[in-house]
């Protein structure tokens, strides 16, 4: 087997080892790997984006990846990164969540026969058949209080007592060091991965197999990433950049990676891109030379959207960025066009108004890019106005048929950004 480890470092994508031997065991033997993923929401993130892309290496390695998507322990919450008790969520929304999480993952890993297939699970099937009182003989008995409270993610919200921690979330570690137990029981499990907010979690799984088998599992974490500004990452300004379409788009996936910071373009290229380091180090010197060009946020933004969407999303996210940005609207289709002014303010006049057409400085106070016929000609004048992308000085210019865009809209701007919209329809 290659040196899956030595590579996954190169991408920083390795932080804590609990052996320092691990490489030389993942390169000599194949492993069973669990990644676990708490059932928040209806979507991955790319916050957690990162754990289902180290599985992928491992698989492609040839280890088997086992996802555990927490039907059970998202009942509880992992206090783990956190300043407060996180929400109680109904069974039936994190059922929910666990059935479309478990679609979006057959993009990412191989579920197919064979020795390396990823298997997905909920840890839910196990953790609420089992009593209380089973629970607390079987696994309670291996962990002091004294330990627990040692760890990071207990120590922390103990500290600060205007907060404090429930019975509930600090019982949360010993449900995740059960999964180890049982995945290792039933699965033959003997690695886990996480960030390194899961470092306490992973330990405790490693040190409840130790005690109650007597066997020597593993456990490695990744760094929680932040951008070079020292912001979280995966975040835009209206919030989680998710993988499921219907909330980030693939056009807002593909402009979040080409916002990239010039500092962690490299960085991220490494980690999310798939590239191999040929490639990633050539990228890093044509980026070294022409930052200004930003081919290489191109390639990381066109790689990622075709990971997580497909090429054709990813090819029309492309041109749909290359339309924004000066180039021919009409070449966008009606879904391109509404990803990609879904934040322009917009108005909506009737067909029949298109009949004489409608006279531009009009048309321009109306859709309220102006706020008078006045502005509308200074802007004019200064040769500010664009429609469809394409300047106009003339103010008694007529708007018709002929400037209408798929889906009847036409587009207005206002200098270099200012973008309105004007929808023609019932």
């Amino acid at each position: 087997m290659d040196d899956v480890l030595a590579d996954l470092e190169w991408r920083g994508m390795v932080h804590q080892l609990t052996d320092p031997e691990l490489g030389a065991r993942l390169a000599a033997e194949r492993f069973v790997v669990y990644h676990g993923i708490d059932a928040t929401a209806t979507s991955l993130h790319l916050g957690n984006f990162i754990g289902v892309l180290a599985l992928r290496g491992l698989q492609r390695a040839g280890h088997r990846p086992l996802v555990v998507v927490g039907g059970g322990t998202t009942l509880i919450g992992d206090p783990s990164g956190k300043d407060a008790e996180r929400p109680m969520r109904s069974l039936d929304d994190v059922r929910a969540n666990v059935a479309a999480i478990r679609n979006q993952l057959e993009r990412f890993l191989d579920f197919g026969p064979g020795e390396s297939q990823a298997l997905l699970l909920d840890n839910a099937d196990w953790l609420t058949a089992m009593p209380l009182t089973a629970f607390l003989r079987d696994v309670g008995k291996h962990f002091t209080v004294n330990a627990m409270i040692a760890k990071e993610s207990v120590r922390a919200r103990l500290e600060a007592r205007e907060q404090g921690i429930s019975y509930t979330e600090f019982s949360y570690m010993l449900l995740q060091a059960y999964d180890y137990l049982h995945l290792f029981d039933t699965q033959g499990c003997r690695l886990q991965i996480g960030g390194s907010d899961q470092w306490g979690n992973i330990t405790a799984g490693v040190e409840l197999v130790r005690k109650a088998r007597a066997e020597a599992v593993h456990g490695f974490t990744w760094p929680l990433l932040t951008k070079a500004d020292g912001s979280k990452f995966g975040k835009s300004e209206a919030g989680n950049v998710w993988l499921d379409p219907n909330l980030t788009s693939p056009y807002e996936l593909f402009q979040f990676w080409m916002r990239t910071d010039d500092r962690d373009v490299v960085r991220f290229l490494k980690l999310f891109a798939g590239l191999d380091r040929e490639a990633v180090e050539s990228l890093a010197e044509i980026h070294a030379q022409r930052p200004e060009s930003r081919d290489v946020h191109r390639v990381l933004a066109h790689k990622v959207t075709a990971l997580v969407h497909g090429e054709d999303e990813a090819s029309a996210a492309l041109r749909a960025a290359a339309a924004l940005y000066g180039g021919e609207l009409r070449e966008l289709d009606e879904a391109a066009l509404r990803q990609v002014f879904a934040e322009a303010p917009s108005v909506t006049l009737p067909p029949s108004e298109l009949a004489d057409g409608l006279v531009l400085e009009d048309l321009l106070v109306r859709a309220g890019a102006v706020p008078s016929r006045s502005a509308a000609r200074r802007e004019l004048a200064q040769g500010g106005v664009y429609v469809n992308n394409a300047r106009e000085t003339d103010g008694q210019r007529r708007i018709g048929q002929g400037d209408l865009l798929a889906g009847g809209v036409v587009v207005l701007r206002r200098g270099k950004r200012n973008y309105h919209l004007v929808r023609f329809g019932e």
